[in-house]
């Protein structure tokens, strides 16, 4: 199943749309649809994470927005740290994971959610693809700003 999983992930035997995206990474979705994304998390038995965030205009409005799209526990919906939490060291507790392909669609940007707070929304997601490739395990997310 691993070396399946390699070859899927290398692109080989099949055309993936990630097979030129590094395996820990945060970025932009504008080469990607969120259909493209979950299509290939499904090829690669991958986590699909996804949250629409259109309708958050505070922190904790994307704090419980993730928790809620995410399936994540509810105390993942306390402040950032927890959140960061959620995503690694939680996870990681819960057994083997074979990747992740996150996707945050239309992160708000406005005076309540501004640039700063975006930063460090993405700033957690960056720090869970380096401490999930630390263990040598894919983890992409994806972002669009509304």
């Amino acid at each position: 199943m691993a070396a399946y999983l390699l070859l899927l992930e290398s692109g080989m035997g099949m055309d993936l749309p990630l097979k030129n995206i590094r395996p820990n990474i945060v970025q932009s979705i504008r080469a990607f649809s969120v259909a493209e994304l979950q299509t290939a998390a499904e090829q690669l038995g991958q986590h699909f994470l996804y949250a629409k965030l259109a309708s958050a205009l505070t922190k904790q409005d994307v704090l419980d927005l993730l928790v809620q799209q995410f399936k994540l526990a509810a105390n993942g919906a306390k402040n950032f740290d927890a959140l960061h939490d959620s995503m690694t060291d939680a996870v990681h507790k819960a057994g083997p994971q074979t990747g992740f392909i996150v996707v945050l669609e239309q992160v708000p940007a406005n005076a309540k959610f501004d640039k700063e707070g975006r930063e460090q929304l993405l700033d957690i997601f960056r720090d869970a693809a380096d401490y999930w490739g630390d263990r040598k395990i894919p983890f992409r997310c994806f972002y669009s700003f509304l």
